[in-house]
Protein backbone atom coordinates (compact mmCIF):
# COMPACT_ATOMS: atom_id res chain seq x y z
CA UNK A 1 0.00 0.00 0.00
CA UNK A 2 2.93 2.62 0.51
CA UNK A 3 4.67 1.68 -2.61
CA UNK A 4 1.24 3.10 -4.53
CA UNK A 5 2.48 6.45 -6.33
CA UNK A 6 -1.49 7.73 -5.94
CA UNK A 7 -0.97 7.48 -2.20
CA UNK A 8 2.12 10.13 -2.47
CA UNK A 9 0.04 12.25 -5.10
CA UNK A 10 -2.51 12.63 -2.97
CA UNK A 11 -0.34 13.51 0.20
CA UNK A 12 1.45 15.99 -1.57
CA UNK A 13 -1.78 17.89 -2.89
CA UNK A 14 -3.41 17.28 0.59
CA UNK A 15 -0.02 18.94 2.17
CA UNK A 16 -0.01 21.79 -0.50
CA UNK A 17 -3.30 22.77 -0.13
CA UNK A 18 -2.84 23.17 3.45
CA UNK A 19 -0.16 25.02 3.44
CA UNK A 20 -1.76 27.61 0.96
CA UNK A 21 -4.77 27.69 3.48
CA UNK A 22 -2.31 28.38 6.35
CA UNK A 23 -0.66 30.74 3.95
CA UNK A 24 -3.88 33.10 3.08
CA UNK A 25 -5.49 33.09 6.65
CA UNK A 26 -1.87 34.35 7.96
CA UNK A 27 -2.01 37.34 4.91
CA UNK A 28 -5.36 37.97 5.87
CA UNK A 29 -4.28 38.17 9.51
CA UNK A 30 -1.32 40.50 8.62
CA UNK A 31 -3.21 42.83 6.83
CA UNK A 32 -5.75 43.06 9.50
CA UNK A 33 -2.98 44.00 11.79
CA UNK A 34 -1.54 46.55 9.11
CA UNK A 35 -5.18 48.38 8.83
CA UNK A 36 -5.40 48.45 12.76
CA UNK A 37 -2.09 49.84 13.48
CA UNK A 38 -3.20 52.41 10.02
CA UNK A 39 -6.46 52.87 12.12
CA UNK A 40 -4.36 53.89 15.62
CA UNK A 41 -1.96 55.90 13.97
CA UNK A 42 -5.16 57.77 12.17
CA UNK A 43 -6.89 58.14 15.16
CA UNK A 44 -3.97 59.44 17.03
CA UNK A 45 -3.35 61.96 14.61
CA UNK A 46 -6.71 63.46 14.98
CA UNK A 47 -6.61 63.11 18.83
CA UNK A 48 -3.77 65.36 19.08
CA UNK A 49 -5.15 67.73 16.66
CA UNK A 50 -8.04 68.10 18.89
CA UNK A 51 -6.65 68.16 21.90
CA UNK A 52 -5.24 71.42 23.58
CA UNK A 53 -1.35 71.83 24.00
CA UNK A 54 -0.26 71.19 27.83
CA UNK A 55 0.95 74.00 30.22
CA UNK A 56 4.61 72.49 29.56
CA UNK A 57 4.30 72.92 25.42
CA UNK A 58 2.68 76.22 26.06
CA UNK A 59 5.36 77.51 28.56
CA UNK A 60 8.13 76.25 26.15
CA UNK A 61 6.60 78.10 22.71
CA UNK A 62 7.07 81.28 24.99
CA UNK A 63 10.25 80.25 26.01
CA UNK A 64 11.24 80.39 23.14
CA UNK A 65 9.19 83.32 21.75
CA UNK A 66 11.42 85.59 24.61
CA UNK A 67 14.45 84.03 23.26
CA UNK A 68 13.51 84.72 19.47
CA UNK A 69 12.52 88.99 20.69
CA UNK A 70 16.15 89.05 22.57
CA UNK A 71 18.37 87.36 20.06
CA UNK A 72 15.96 90.15 17.47
CA UNK A 73 17.01 92.72 19.49
CA UNK A 74 20.57 92.27 19.41
CA UNK A 75 20.42 92.00 16.11
CA UNK A 76 18.67 95.26 15.66
CA UNK A 77 21.28 96.73 18.01
CA UNK A 78 18.93 97.90 20.91
CA UNK A 79 19.78 97.09 24.72
CA UNK A 80 17.51 95.16 26.34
Amino acid sequence: MMQDPIFYLTMAATSLIGMIAIALIALKGWTGWLDLKKAELGHHGVEAAQSPPSAAARIEVADLKERIRKLEAIAAGVEL
